[in-house]
């Protein structure tokens, strides 16, 4: 039987805490599988350790609490909390109480038909439209348009998970939105499902516009390890033979016009464009080369495969992998 493990990031959510504890308790005794709450305090400086830690004296069947060094950032949170979670399916989700520990069964329900990933959509968002769900929309379509992997709410943090589609890369800067993506990429079957969104009742928000230029930056990264991880050279050893080629039909231009025209070659301003086209062309192809090195000893270090395996029948695996 699947265990189950909610991993919740929390930073200054001292007010919530209580009342989302008890929330949860009530939803996951509802679960027939296995339980625990693994709670991630990011540094808070308000009480929410203390919280935690009365939460974890009392319920030590069932809390964890992660208390990092200092504030890390949302997803070194949330990878801490997979990292130290024991559940076969991880389930990740706000501490704030906007997201609703009631969607959790649901989500399971649909894990059950075969998805790997179910990510919440919250249809009706209780945010500020133009600092938060505006920005929030326009990320979304730029995000499923660059990744290919189509969905309408990245930014819910509510979402399902299966542990092996989840554990083979690392999280940084932003990157806990990209999650489905980098499943996506691994052959994981993800879907989305509409989930309860509430106003905010305690605290402040932690989000705003400053985000977007991370998120681009982030979502840059995700494209070039998503389709060129395993291939650098096909994105710069493209665009060097091209600029070789352009730089080299220059030159044959000057040279074929000197035959004919006369015209000296060195005293054309194309004889320098076509040599730097030629020079950086080489450079390009000479940096994709030393990429396709790197890639090759990441993967034979750490025996890294370049693939995935989703089951093996009639061999020693016969499950979902």
């Amino acid at each position: 039987m699947d265990e189950l493990s909610v991993v919740i990031p929390v930073y200054n959510e001292s007010e919530s805490l209580h009342e989302l504890h008890e929330a949860l308790h009530r939803v996951l005794e509802t679960v027939d599988t296995p339980w625990e709450i693994v709670y991630v305090d990011d540094g808070s400086i308000d009480v929410s350790v203390q919280v935690l830690e009365s939460l974890a004296a009392e319920d030590k069947a069932h809390t964890r609490v992660i208390a990092l060094r200092r504030n890390f950032g949302q997803t070194a949170a949330i990878a801490a909390g997979i990292d130290n979670s024991q559940g076969d399916i991880i389930v990740i989700m706000d501490a704030d109480m906007q997201n609703d520990p009631a969607d959790i069964p649901m989500m399971l329900e649909k894990m059950q038909e075969g998805y790997d990933v179910v990510s919440g959509w919250r249809i009706q968002r209780k945010d500020t439209f133009i600092t938060r769900t505006l920005p929030s929309r326009i990320a979304n379509g730029l995000i499923s348009w660059v990744t290919g992997v189509k969905l309408h709410d990245y930014g819910c943090t509510l979402k399902a998970y299966r542990r092996e589609v989840i554990t083979g890369f690392r999280l940084y800067g932003e990157m806990h939105r990209f999650i489905p993506a980098y499943a996506g990429y691994v052959g994981a079957r993800v879907t989305e499902v509409p989930v309860q969104h509430h106003p905010r009742r305690f605290g402040r928000t932690k989000y705003g516009l400053e985000r977007i230029g991370k998120v681009i930056l982030d979502l840059l990264t995700v494209k070039f390890l998503i389709s060129y991880g395993h291939k650098p050279n096909y994105l710069f050893g493209a665009p060097g033979m091209a600029m070789m080629a352009l730089g080299s039909l220059l030159l044959a231009y000057l040279v074929v016009r000197r035959i004919v025209t006369l015209v000296s070659v060195f005293e054309s301003p194309f004889f320098p464009v076509s040599l730097m086209f030629m020079y950086m062309g080489f450079q390009s192809i000479l940096m994709g080369l030393l990429a396709e090195l790197q890639v090759r000893t990441y993967h034979e270090a750490q025996q890294k495969p370049t693939y995935t395996i989703r089951r093996i029948i009639n061999g020693s695996l016969d499950s979902e992998n």
